[in-house]
């Protein structure tokens, strides 16, 4: 961690390539959104008569503005992820490849990283393919939740809900944590030894069991230390809400937006942190491999 804040480059470079998407994304989707509200007003789907006082009823009123709104969002969704994926996987490829050379042991020529975008493009798109089937995976069980403790034929089981509903997204974010560094480290593996996307990917399965479980523990770490930032930056834009009056909505507005800044800009110094640990790790199991 302290390697990394000593060479800010890093951090800017991780910053701006998801910056360079994300943004553009960002002024689309509102554009899109506000040409939406536009054929489909606000007050026409019941947004304005929601009843803050009864969450259940709150729960029934989301759910007819949801199915007011799914059609035009839907299509939307159609052709616009698809978009903003296929940026985000070229971008990231080209990010993390400039970032691991600039890693990679320059004192050890061996070590030196070439510049192979086609192949960090398709493990970057291996990743968001586990990403997408995870999240998907993730949905259908909460659906299954919804289906089998809510229902119209009798008393909602709330709490039952609740509580499978935070088990499964508990448990699939630890997996998820435990098992994505397989594609994370495969760049890595790729780069500095010199070998095809195909069989890094292979060679990430077979690293030995200490060498796995630390990557394991660094991704499950760093996945925590992402939740951490999120209830801070949370905090953060919730703290000055007593003093609304005093500070104006101006100010709040403000201090929202530099808690979202603050969580991204944090959580891309944790991403560059991770893959400067994956580097560290994999230069020990290279020096002492009897050990791993």
């Amino acid at each position: 961690m302290g390697e990394v804040l000593r060479r800010p480059t890093l951090i800017a470079i991780e910053v701006g390539w998801r910056w360079l998407v994300g943004i553009p994304f960002l002024f689309a989707f509102i554009h899109q959104a506000n040409k939406i509200l536009v054929a489909y007003p606000l007050s026409a789907s019941g947004f304005n008569t929601l009843d803050a006082m009864n969450p259940w009823l709150a729960a029934v009123q989301f759910a007819g503005i949801w199915n007011y709104y799914k059609t035009p969002v839907a299509a939307l969704f159609h052709w616009l992820l698809p978009v903003f994926a296929a940026a985000w996987i070229i971008a990231s490829a080209l990010g993390r490849n400039l970032i691991l050379r600039l890693l990679a042991p320059n004192s050890d020529p061996s070590a030196r990283v070439a510049f192979r975008p086609f192949s960090m493009i398709a493990l970057q798109a291996a990743w968001t393919a586990l990403l997408v089937l995870t999240l998907w995976v993730w949905y259908r069980a909460i659906q299954w939740t919804a289906d089998t403790h809510i229902n119209t034929t009798g008393e909602p089981d709330l709490i039952g809900y609740a509580v499978w509903a935070i088990f499964l997204t508990l448990g699939f974010f630890t997996a998820w944590a435990l098992l994505s560094w397989i594609f994370s480290i495969a760049p890595l593996l790729m780069l500095l030894e010199r070998c095809s996307a195909l069989s890094a990917l292979g060679r990430s399965l077979s690293l030995g069991r200490v060498f796995s479980g630390k990557l394991a523990e660094i991704n499950l770490v760093l996945g925590i230390a992402k939740l951490a930032l999120m209830v801070a930056s949370m905090v953060i834009s919730a703290a000055p809400l007593p003093f609304s009056d005093q500070l104006g909505s101006d100010a709040l507005h403000f201090i929202g937006a530099a808690s979202v800044v603050f969580y991204l800009v944090a959580n891309d110094y944790f991403q560059v942190v991770r893959l400067r640990a994956f580097v560290e790790f994999w230069r020990l199991l290279r020096e002492q491999p009897a050990k791993v």
